[in-house]
């Protein structure tokens, strides 16, 4: 006589985590309002044909530059680019905002978002025109200039800590539902 099977235990569904816009929307609020108000204090502080301004022992120098390219003064003459390629991020960042759990890739976005919008804000309303506008850079490292190092803005500071948590994120193998990506591969294979 065959005793029907008992059936086999539920497996139970790992809880969703809660979604993150909230953290990417929060930082990207604030690397928009210090990048802006930095800039606005730069622009009404220091002459533009005057001398840098050297703070913490030279390994800082602040002067304003009108920078119309990317990074290193690239692309000058393509302003307009620089600034669709800054709506696309935007626009790909928010969609996955949305969908985001992972608290690393919230920061991450959340990040290269702000700085993103940040230099966007000065090629919309900053002279010569709309999407043409010169961003403010004036943060020069070891020496005035940016003889060792590029010149940039908080904004570009956003975006390069951003990216680089990004990098340390995807090395680490979390997915933006927060699970690691190895750890689900085990589960899987644990579940078969």
């Amino acid at each position: 006589m065959n005793l029907p099977e008992e059936p086999a235990e539920p497996v139970a569904a790992e809880p969703l985590r809660p979604r993150r816009i909230g953290l990417v929307t929060a930082l990207a609020l604030v690397v928009i309002a210090l990048d802006q108000l930095t800039k606005l204090l730069v622009v009404a502080d220091l002459d533009p044909e005057g001398a840098p301004k050297r703070i913490l022992g030279g390994v800082v120098y602040l002067s304003v530059i009108r920078n119309a390219g990317a990074a290193f003064s690239t692309a000058t003459g393509v302003t307009w680019v620089l600034a669709l390629v800054a709506i696309a991020v935007v626009v790909v960042i928010i969609r996955m905002a949305r969908k985001l759990r992972s608290t690393a890739w919230a920061i991450a976005l959340g990040l290269i978002l702000g700085g993103a919008i940040g230099n966007l804000i000065d090629r919309i309303f900053r002279s010569p025109g709309f999407l043409r506008g010169h961003v403010v850079d004036f943060i020069s490292l070891f020496e005035p200039d940016g003889r060792h190092f590029a010149v940039f803005n908080l904004a570009d500071s956003g975006i390069t800590l951003g990216a680089a948590a990004l990098v340390l994120t995807a090395f680490a193998g979390i997915d933006m539902d927060g699970h690691r990506a190895r750890g689900r591969t085990k589960r899987t294979e644990a579940q078969k």
